[in-house]
Order: structure tokens, then sequence, then C-alpha cells
């Protein structure tokens, strides 16, 4: 478990000065022109502190859409080969991505998530694991509620509403699909690691994120 003595305060300026550059210059212009963008309940994102956001999933569009949206750096895991390209490897760590190897199981990326959340950073973790067509929770995973009561940190659920109708298949350009992004109420972490606390709150965070994305604009 995480001591929270130990953990910093938010992840480092170098990391803020790359995330706020990004979503000035290129992420914020798209989501609020170009898919005419709506955030509802950014004032309950905490500005800092660790923390973990849990969301729904059905575009590659995602991560940038939803760090953009809670107004902070979000960590993600990626895949671990990209971190074997020299250029690359310190722009995406500096971004706040921790690497994950296939087939390797939750381990590697349950350690990644805890080390990211000790140094300050709001890691993002999408519930079902991949994504889904219509972008709603069907089979949530655990994983979000684990490393929350490892690290004891609070869970935000977020819903992205739209971004499935982003990409068509077989088509390179995005198309121009209005996004609403609803932020929820934060939630406190499991007390334990046992399977009853970790499930009762990835159904709060599930039933929720899938309420919020039953609502409209």
């Amino acid at each position: 478990m995480t001591n929270k003595h130990q953990q910093k305060s938010r992840e480092p300026l170098s990391s803020l000065f790359l995330y706020n550059l990004a979503k000035w210059s290129i992420i914020s212009p798209a989501l609020h022109i170009y898919f005419r963008g709506r955030i509802y309940g950014a004032e309950k994102v905490p500005s800092k502190g660790p923390l973990i956001i849990v969301s729904n999933h059905a575009s590659y569009f995602d991560p940038p859409i939803l760090s953009s949206a809670v107004g902070r750096p979000v960590a993600y895991m990626a895949k671990e080969e990209l971190f074997q390209i020299p250029l690359l490897k310190p722009l995406i760590e500096l971004y706040g991505a921790y690497p994950i190897k296939r087939g390797s199981g939750d381990l590697s990326a349950f350690r990644a998530a805890r080390k990211a959340l000790a140094h300050g950073w709001a890691v993002g973790i999408f519930l079902e694991g991949t994504r889904t067509p219509d972008g709603r929770i069907n089979n949530p995973k655990l994983g979000a509620a684990m490393i929350a009561a490892q690290a004891q940190v609070p869970l935000l659920p977020v819903s992205l509403i739209g971004t499935e109708k982003i990409l068509h298949k077989g088509s390179p350009m995005p198309r121009p699909s209005r996004v609403i992004v609803r932020i929820g109420d934060l939630i406190e972490p499991p007390r334990s690691t046992q399977r009853d606390g970790l499930q009762a709150v990835t159904d709060k965070c599930t039933n929720l994120i899938n309420e919020m994305h039953g609502l409209r604009g």
C-alpha cells in the first residue's frame, strides 16, 4: 500500500508544461470546435494529488479527450513496444505513459500505475479494458478498484458520450460527431483488497458511468 506521506502532490512540471502545450494548441480546439464538445462537472476534478480516473472506452480518441476534459495530465498504460522507439520513448514518458507487456498479466501494469500515483499523477483506466461498440460498460474489470485499494486514492468516474461515432470502419478521417464528457463525484477507494469490496466499488463506478452515458447535453 502506498504511504500517503511519500506521495508527491502532482506530476512533474515538465509533464504539466507538455500537457498544456498539447491541450491548448491541438486537443482542446479540436474537442470544442470540430467535435462541438461539452464538458459537465469539470469542477469536481481535484487539481492535484493522486487520482484514478475510470471511464468507458469506445474510440482511439478517448485518452486525449479525457485528459483535456479533466484539466490535468493523465497517465495511461501503453504498449511496451512504443518505449523501444528512441525518439518516442522520452516523449511518452514525459506525457505520463507507462509500459505494459502484452500477455504478461496485470501485475506489471498494477506496479506501474501505483508508481505513477505515488508521483502525484492522475491515472486513467478504462473499466472494460477495451473498446465497446456503443460506449457502454458491460463487463467491467476489478483492476481499477484493486489499485485504488492498494494505493488508497479516490476514483473519479467519467463518461465519454459520442466518441464511438468519431471513426467509422474503413474511414481514416475522424467525423465531426458531437462529444459530451460528464464527470461524476469522487468515490472513496475500497478499504481492503477483498473481492466483495472491489466488486462493490467497481459496480458503483460502472453504474454511474452508464447512467451519465444515457444523459444528453
